[in-house]
């Protein structure tokens, strides 16, 4: 890559001035797009952290902290719990097993890049600015790989080619940790085109702070580009943005689909510091899922704060809550009397000023003061008239905050609050009515929630090595290397057998009868399981990836302890009815017994609690129903039938006997004949060989 270019494969190159100043202007046009809910939000997020005016803060009341404190737990309360189904819940070993690596690996991932905190910061972001963002990434760590070591041998199954090897070709790597990283990005650091609905949204971008080390490791040559434009730095507005943005340099992280590539740019800067391919083929794109979005128009993607559809009461409860203060102040006791005369001695003006909130007030012209010479020494300033006007002014706020609880959805909420002597369905009533104000909110939250899994899910479907999706699952699958030396060993077994038969047979002794091949139980249950390498290539196929990610409905909330019992009380409940009923007909009905096991799955499917017992369930109802299929052995005999046999065996012995004895018999009897015969024919021979006279006579 040279200075002004970068190329995206094949000969198509990128000025990086070009592509740098397009997307200046680009940011800049998105800037100014929400340039007023930023200022909007500025403020907001001020008069929540009492940093609006610091001199009359004490003289404010926190509506808004108030009210957003009630919404946190409501809307969300604990970290989410990821839940991969099979779309298909039938009898499928390899969509089982791949939903279940999935589902595990989801889970780690969640603990490990603390989704619970990532979560409750969107949830503050989406209660004060109404959108809250998260931004996912593939991070994995390589190391070299040895020289010793083959390829395919390595334990890591992605080998990729980096830098110069000692030979000068390309050093070869292997992946020893993958990760998927999960970022919060702040509402002020995220950008997307201006559209009306998110589908239309063309490209996004967020503001990432990188320190120098961490620009110079990411943009080896981009610091001579920040140099010379003095880009990147970004100073703030207050003394807490310059502390925080001290020695830092902000990069805009585009990714723009209808070009379908990603920039890097740093603010300010006239020209772009890489343009690449996506690191990540995802399904929508983005690497960040639909912000979670509070109150929208049909017309734009512009949120609008709860609190400006609440701002002018607050302003009226500030203005009554400083009223009620100054009017307060006022009720202290305030004293007055004649000064000069001695009609007031010093002892009783020391006893009328036990503390600072007694105010003494000497009066020179005492006479005049009191209505020309009054009978009282001492005067006191009434202030009924004062404590009417403050009551007066807490009533009025008291309305003003009623109509904010009406507004918000407060007041239904704490109607929501129950008592330990109402009854069941008094408080029944009370919890669906107190969560019908906040059921958008937790509906929102939660698809937010069950969108960054699935993102997730599908950069751990894509990426992960096998290795990987092991380890980190705990499940140990064999791979078709191994599952094919076992069968290979087991057809060594059969042809074993094969000729110890054929041997046996040779040399007259009976063959030995057939036996299945032996495994040890590990193996036995390893042949039993789906390969890792048929998983893998499940999990990397979309178009045919047989399972969805989903979040539990009430797994963001406050979890209902006494429903997750009842759904398993229902559960165990179902079970032991289906299978008392159907041992009475497996009994008298043995062919029914798989129409049983089918449909004790079927609704061991649709139980939530029933997926942990699923796969024991298959196997347990696959040997009944062989067991109720196979041919049944004749019945055993009865004594009197056993001593039939046996006299019909002893018959039928002394008759093949006899019989083998008379063809004995026939056969000597032959042969004697023969021999006779034989003898005969000599005998005669003999015979007439005498009677001829010499040959010389």
């Amino acid at each position: 890559m040279d200075d002004e270019a970068t190329t995206l494969g094949g000969d198509e190159k990128y000025d990086l001035a070009k592509v740098g100043a397009h997307w200046q202007q680009e940011l800049e046009r998105g800037q100014r797009y929400f340039k007023s809910w930023v200022d909007r939000c500025i403020k907001i997020e001020k008069i929540y952290l009492q940093q609006a005016d610091q001199q009359s803060a004490k003289r404010r009341f926190p509506m808004l902290w108030a009210n957003t404190s009630v919404l946190q737990p409501a809307v969300y309360a604990r970290v989410p719990q990821p839940v991969v189904e099979r779309r298909f819940k039938d009898s499928q070993p390899v969509a089982r097993m791949a939903s279940e690596l999935v589902e595990r690996n989801l889970a780690f991932t969640a603990d490990d890049a603390d989704l619970d905190s990532l979560m409750r910061a969107v949830r503050d972001d989406f209660l004060l600015c109404a959108r809250g963002t998260v931004w996912l990434r593939y991070e994995a760590d390589f190391e070299p790989l040895d020289i010793g070591v083959e390829p395919s041998d390595a334990p890591g199954a992605d080998i990729q080619g980096g830098g110069m090897g000692d030979n000068g070709g390309p050093a070869l790597e292997q992946i020893t940790d993958e990760r998927v990283c999960m970022d919060y990005v702040h509402w002020s650091d995220f950008l997307h085109s201006p559209a009306r609905r998110w589908k239309d949204v063309t490209w996004v971008a967020r503001r990432v702070p990188m320190t120098d080390d961490e620009f110079d490791k990411r943009f080896p040559e981009g610091r001579a580009n920040l140099a010379a434009n003095g880009a990147g730095s970004n100073h703030g507005t207050n003394t807490i943005e310059r502390a925080q943005n001290e020695g830092k340099t902000y990069v805009w992280e585009i990714w723009c689909k209808t070009e379908n590539y990603t920039v890097w740019i740093a603010e300010g800067s006239p020209v772009a510091l890489e343009v690449s391919e996506p690191p990540l083929k995802l399904t929508r794109f983005f690497p960040c899922p639909r912000p979670a979005f509070g109150t929208l128009s049909t017309g734009s993607l512009i949120p609008v704060p709860d609190y400006v559809y609440y701002q002018g009461q607050c302003d009226e409860i500030d203005v009554l809550t400083k009223r009620i203060n100054k009017l307060t102040d006022q009720l202290r006791l305030k004293v007055f009397y004649p000064s000069g005369d001695g009609s007031v001695s010093p002892a009783i003006e020391k006893a009328m000023r036990p503390d600072n909130d007694t105010v003494m007030v000497p009066i020179p012209e005492w006479a005049a003061f009191t209505d020309k010479g009054g009978s009282k020494a001492i005067v006191t300033l009434p202030i009924d008239d004062v404590q009417k006007v403050i009551v007066a002014c807490i009533e009025a706020r008291k309305q003003l905050i009623d109509d904010v609880y009406q507004i918000t959805g407060i007041s239904d909420i704490v109607r929501g609050d129950t008592q330990a002597s109402e009854t069941a369905t008094a408080q029944r009533i009370k919890s669906q009515w107190g969560s019908i104000r906040i059921r958008d909110r937790q509906a929102e939250l939660a698809r937010f929630a069950r969108d960054i899994v699935n993102l997730a899910g599908e950069i751990i479907c894509d990426q992960f090595q096998p290795e990987t999706l092991m380890l980190v699952s705990g499940i140990q699958l064999p791979t078709a290397a191994q599952k094919q030396q076992v069968q290979m060993q087991m057809q060594q077994q059969q042809m074993a057998q094969q000729q110890a038969a054929i041997r046996a047979q040779q040399m007259g002794q009976p063959a030995p009868p057939p036996q299945p091949p032996q495994l040890p139980p590990e193996m036995q249950k390893m042949m039993e399981q789906p390969t890792i390498d048929e998983v893998v290539q499940l999990l990397r196929n979309d178009s045919v990836r047989g399972f969805r990610i989903d979040i539990e409905t009430d797994s963001t909330i406050e979890p209902d302890e006494d429903a997750e019992k009842q759904r398993r009380m229902e559960f165990v409940q179902m079970v032991g009815s289906f299978m008392q009923q159907a041992g009475v007909i497996a009994q008298q009905t043995p062919v029914l017994v798989p129409v049983m096991v089918e449909t004790l799955l079927f609704a061991a499917r649709g139980f939530r609690a029933g997926r942990q017992l699923e796969n024991t369930l298959e196997q347990v109802g696959a040997q009944l129903s062989q067991s109720a299929t196979a041919p049944k052995p004749p019945p055993e005999p009865t004594p009197e039938q056993m001593i039939n046999l046996k006299t019909a065996q002893v018959k039928a012995g002394a008759e093949e006997k006899k019989a083998q004895l008379s063809v004995a018999q026939a056969q000597i009897e032959h042969q004697t004949t023969v021999e006779q015969a034989r003898s005969d024919m000599a005998a005669q021979a003999l015979q007439q060989f005498q009677q001829q006279p010499p040959a010389y006579q």
